[in-house]
């Protein structure tokens, strides 16, 4: 509260001293808190900073479940600092529960990979599990390097939502990345949206969503909607196409 009213006094000075046609104090203009915490950077883009929660470091998936039973762990391949989707066991998603937060993942399209359209390396990352029979918030993953498919389900898009602002795939066997800035929608008490979630999703080094307002669950057939939730779990898809399954890598994430 103090910091507040020393602020608000000093612009008070500042607009008096501006009519006036004073020198100004440069100090007027300088606010030294709150201070902001120390976090300590990765060493790489890859790397986790201090503050983060590893959700998948290479070594087992003791932070997910299985959504099909959430009692049980997840069934997925963990191999070589990877784990990679294995097919029909379902989707998995994290057992903590999230709100705002900053995602770290990675993503490897198998290089012998077939198929065409949607069933050419699908997955997806929802940024909120939302409960039974509903999918969530979708990122879309898919193998998009010389494959076409309709633009708003494309690799980078908010699935059946919004266009990626670009196609940046690589070739299929190269690691692939997300950095995205999840903001949870709130609601009122009657359920009603108060305020929409929002993403930010930056693939491989370049922008592809900036702070894209979210229209509300994603649906396959039909058009989204919202239902009052809270905290949600991170989850990942077993989407069941096809092709040959695709890995992920370095999870974390830093709640907000």
């Amino acid at each position: 509260m103090k910091n507040k009213f020393l602020l608000l006094l000093s612009t008070l000075l500042f607009s008096v001293l501006v009519s006036s046609g004073q020198e100004i104090d440069p100090k007027l203009t300088e606010v030294y808190a709150p201070v902001p915490p120390i976090v300590k950077p990765g060493k790489t883009n890859s790397d986790a900073p201090s503050d983060a929660i590893i959700l998948f470091g290479g070594k087992n998936l003791d932070e997910w479940v299985s959504v099909n039973d959430s009692t049980k762990p997840a069934l997925w391949t963990v191999k070589k600092n990877n784990v990679t989707v294995k097919k029909g066991t379902g989707n998995i998603q994290t057992k903590r529960k999230f709100t705002d937060y900053q995602l770290h993942i990675e993503w490897r399209i198998p290089e012998n990979i077939t198929g065409s359209g949607q069933a050419r390396g699908n997955s997806g990352v929802f940024l909120a599990s939302t409960g039974p029979g509903d999918e969530g918030y979708e990122i879309q993953v898919l193998d998009c390097y010389e494959n076409t498919t309709y633009v708003n389900g494309q690799t980078g898009s908010i699935y059946k939502q919004s266009i990626p602002l670009a196609n940046v795939c690589k070739k299929p066997g190269e690691w692939q990345s997300y950095d995205i800035v999840w903001t949870a929608p709130r609601f009122n008490e009657d359920g009603t949206v108060k305020n929409p979630g929002r993403i930010t999703a930056i693939q491989n080094g370049v922008l592809v969503q900036n702070n894209t307002e979210v229209k509300g669950i994603t649906v396959y057939r039909g058009k989204p909607y919202y239902k009052k939730h809270g905290a949600a779990p991170i989850k990942l898809q077993d989407h069941g196409d096809p092709s040959e399954p695709i890995s992920y890598r370095n999870i974390w994430v830093r709640p907000l």
